[in-house]
């Protein structure tokens, strides 16, 4: 049974996520109109936000610890705020500051927080054979951490989920596989696309539970997520879950979404985790006075993480080649010209 502290929690990290996503677009879309250009502005490049996906993020990764592993897709600050990913050194990437995460270099859509073993990729299904082999070094360890790969539903095809469902089935590892279904595999609905409505079922097939949330409710996912992480950690094998979220905006900032239903558009607007969420706190004896803490914390995290960001240097250009796979040697570039 969830407990008001989670809910607290979970709560908070859903309306950090959701200002922080809608404060980005704002600093996103500066110096891009009226005609967009997507290498102006404070944030350079693309930018993929997941407002209405923040029940996944929240329910699953509020059972998890910092030495549990988690890799997020090209659509990753949700699932970061909720693993307690620095948010200041996170915000500084996305603008492409020395201090980020990655010393501005990766981006919004690559970041890296080994401090609590978080990494997102641009690359569809990427992050699944990286949580596979976090689960077996934990087995190999004899550890009892846990590894989560967040994908969409338009990546449940690919070559990458499908062999790291084997993988992790045959090992028996400890790797819970999240879906986030939010109907639209960029600009294609999902049945046009995958061949089951229910995501979950793809574990049929490699002998794992699978299971749905078919709304999107965090405390239906945090149940959800409390029995896969548990069966992991347990030792238990892995699990597939499917969660149905909704996706707010377009698929990347810049979209016009011409191939999206305003029907459908709207009805994302309306499907409001986080109110389901407040609804549940205040159904505990919470009052609004609660809730509007929670809020007004969230909010003022967010504007300090994005002040702090813009106040950072840019990277030295001189520095671009450095950190890229490994630094050579000192000499070693004089020994393939043949000793200069």
């Amino acid at each position: 049974m969830i407990g008001v502290t989670e809910l607290e929690e979970m709560l908070e990290n859903m309306v950090t996520a959701r200002h922080y996503e809608e404060r980005l677009q704002e600093e996103y879309l500066e110096g891009k109109q009226p005609a967009f250009d997507i290498s102006a502005g404070p944030i350079p490049g693309e930018l993929h936000l997941a407002a209405g996906h923040e029940a996944s993020g929240a329910g699953v990764c509020q059972h998890l610890r910092d030495d549990d592993t988690v890799t997020g897709p090209h659509r990753p600050h949700h699932v970061a705020i909720a693993k307690g990913v620095d948010l200041k050194r996170m915000t500084a990437e996305i603008f492409g500051r020395e201090t980020g995460l990655c010393r501005g270099k990766g981006g919004h859509m690559h970041l890296f927080d080994p401090d609590v073993n978080f990494s997102a990729s641009g690359i569809i299904a990427e992050g699944c054979p990286p949580a596979v082999g976090a689960g077996l070094a934990a087995k190999m360890r004899n550890e009892d951490s846990v590894a989560v790969a967040f994908l969409g539903e338009g990546a449940i095809d690919q070559g990458g989920f499908l062999e790291s469902l084997n993988l992790a089935s045959v090992h028996d590892l400890p790797v819970v596989f999240v879906v986030e279904d939010n109907d639209w595999a960029i600009s294609m609905p999902k049945g046009r696309v995958t061949d089951v409505e229910n995501g979950a079922q793809r574990a049929d097939g490699f002998d794992m539970p699978g299971h749905r949330v078919d709304h999107d409710d965090a405390t239906a996912v945090y149940e959800a997520a409390g029995e896969a992480v548990g069966r992991a950690r347990d030792g238990n094998g892995p699990t597939l879950l499917e969660v149905q979220v909704h996706r707010r905006m377009g698929h990347f900032m810049g979209d016009a979404e011409a191939y999206r239903p305003d029907a459908d558009t709207e009805r994302a607007q309306h499907l409001d985790s986080i109110d389901r969420l407040e609804a549940d706190l205040r159904s505990t004896g919470a009052d609004e006075g609660t809730v509007e803490e929670i809020r007004s914390r969230a909010k003022e995290r967010v504007e300090d993480a994005i002040e702090w960001a813009k106040e950072q240097p840019e990277p030295d250009p001189g520095e671009a080649y450095e950190n890229v796979f490994t630094n050579p040697p000192d000499g070693y570039a004089e020994t393939l010209r043949g000793g200069e």
